[in-house]
């Protein structure tokens, strides 16, 4: 004899004799009349499943029991009424006629208008050598006195001859600093700051460009070998003394 797990559930309802999930399916798809089908006698063949069952096969009575509710369910909703809805009164049936006639006059007319237009090669025909339209400008300038001078200047400016004049400047060309450094050194037989080789001139371009001609020269004279350079710091003085 076999299990209630494999033979499963099968039922005996009158109108239909068989297992349960197939009727569930049957019924989903409506080709099975569920109003012949009692509900009363599929809880009672249910209950008696599930005590030949026992509690070995809870599982498979827990997926008959979903089963059989949703067979309760679809037969529900064939056996309650529908809520019916209600009617329109006759003034709104009135007006949605009425909205719908004047949609459909309003196309006919759109219609009417388009099929009256003139059409082209009946009505109306191409010219056989079409000009194209001339189109006449007229400029119309505004301007102010000061757009006036302001465009002027600029031509001006264009066309006026550019004259570049370089201005002298009072420089000690790097010559002039090898030859100063040359004559100075030999009389110094000690350690000397470059200060000392400095020119005796107030103009401070002129400082400038002789410090830097200087440095230049002690720096090619120390290459030849003619004097020694030596800075006891990072940015300390510069110190000179003949080799």
């Amino acid at each position: 004899m076999r299990s209630p797990d494999e033979e499963g559930l099968t039922l005996d309802l009158g109108a239909w004799e068989g297992p349960l999930d197939l009727l569930l399916a049957l019924a989903r798809s409506q080709k099975v009349d569920l109003r012949a089908i009692s509900i009363l006698a599929l809880v009672d063949q249910y209950l008696d499943y599930v005590k030949r069952a026992g509690a070995a096969h809870l599982d498979q009575a827990a997926d008959y029991l979903v089963m059989a509710a949703w067979l309760a369910y679809l037969k529900s909703c064939l056996l309650l009424p529908r809520a019916e809805q209600a009617d329109p009164s006759p003034e709104e049936l009135a007006w949605r006629l009425q909205q719908r006639l004047m949609r459909l006059d309003a196309m006919r007319e759109g219609g009417a208008r388009l099929m009256a237009r003139d059409r082209l090669d009946r009505d109306v025909f191409l010219r056989g050598a079409p000009e194209g339209l001339a189109t006449d400008r007229h400029v119309l300038w505004q301007a102010s006195l000061y757009d006036l001078i302001a465009a002027y200047g600029r031509v001006k400016a264009r066309t006026a001859p550019v004259l570049h004049q370089v201005s002298r400047r009072p420089v000690m060309t790097l010559d002039a600093a090898i030859a100063r450094v040359e004559a100075l050194v030999g009389r110094m037989r000690d350690w000397t700051a470059i200060a000392a080789f400095m020119p005796k001139d107030s103009d401070p371009d002129f400082r400038r460009s002789a410090l830097a001609s200087t440095v230049v020269a002690m720096l090619e004279l120390a290459r030849r070998g003619t004097l020694d350079l030596r800075q006891d710091a990072p940015f300390g003085p510069l110190l000179v003394k003949a080799a």
